[in-house]
């Protein structure tokens, strides 16, 4: 059966130094629930597993006993080619979503051909009490909608979500750095205006500082910009 195959995969790919690691680096999974298999074993297992006839058996398996599962679930769901398939299956695993790391590692490749359909789907996604599924949706705007097909409407959008999950903050903090490297006049009223939460706002500054695509001027001046708290 499927689900004793793969978790016999799993198993056998183990290694316990890294279970150890990572459980560290993911503190709202129980450290139980970590088998310990490196990112690129699971993604060339996800390329094999997503082939398999019965792949649907495990990604209906739901919810997964382990952290590599749902690593392998997000995989299998970012190298679907059918837009309409790969959406459903968006849809029904993001509430089963647990992690920061499962969370931004799903990206799905058939979504760069379909923006305008997936920006429906990210306003929707963006607007969900679940808080990996918000996280999943700005980091789809902050994937697709920073380069062409950019529009500062998308900054105020972000800015609106209201959050005191520590996950969803960082998040909103990401992207308005990465927008200000991309986008940085028409994002900087957004830092200048104090349209963020006092740690969102000081948290985008210091992440900003510290990426080379920003100037040593505009670092200086985001500096100045920081707000006690």
């Amino acid at each position: 059966m499927i689900l004793e195959d793969i978790r016999s995969e799993l198993f056998q790919m183990q290694d316990l130094k890294y279970r150890a690691f990572q459980s560290k680096l993911t503190p709202t999974v129980a450290p139980e629930h970590f088998i310990g298999v490196r990112t690129p074993d699971l993604r060339k297992l996800a390329k094999q597993v997503g082939k398999w006839k019965d792949v649907d058996v495990f990604l209906k398996a739901l919810p997964h006993d382990t952290f590599e599962e749902n690593q392998l679930h997000a995989f299998i769901i970012s190298e679907m080619k059918d837009y309409a398939e790969c959406m459903d299956a968006v849809n029904v695993f993001l509430p089963y979503v647990d992690n920061w790391a499962t969370c931004d590692q799903m990206s799905p490749k058939t979504f760069k051909k379909h923006r305008q359909e997936l920006l429906a789907a990210i306003r929707q996604w963006i607007a969900s009490d679940h808080l990996y599924t918000a996280r999943f949706g700005i980091k789809m705007l902050m994937e697709h909608f920073l380069d062409e097909d950019f529009d500062v409407e998308y900054l105020g959008m972000v800015a609106g979500v209201r959050s005191e999950e520590y996950y969803v903050r960082m998040m909103i903090a990401w992207y308005f750095a990465t927008a200000l490297a991309k986008q940085y006049e028409q994002t900087l009223p957004f830092i200048e205006e104090r349209r963020l939460d006092s740690w969102t706002h000081n948290k985008t500054i210091q992440k900003a500082i510290e990426s080379y695509r920003i100037s040593l001027e505009q670092k200086e001046y985001l500096r100045g910009l920081k707000v006690k708290r």
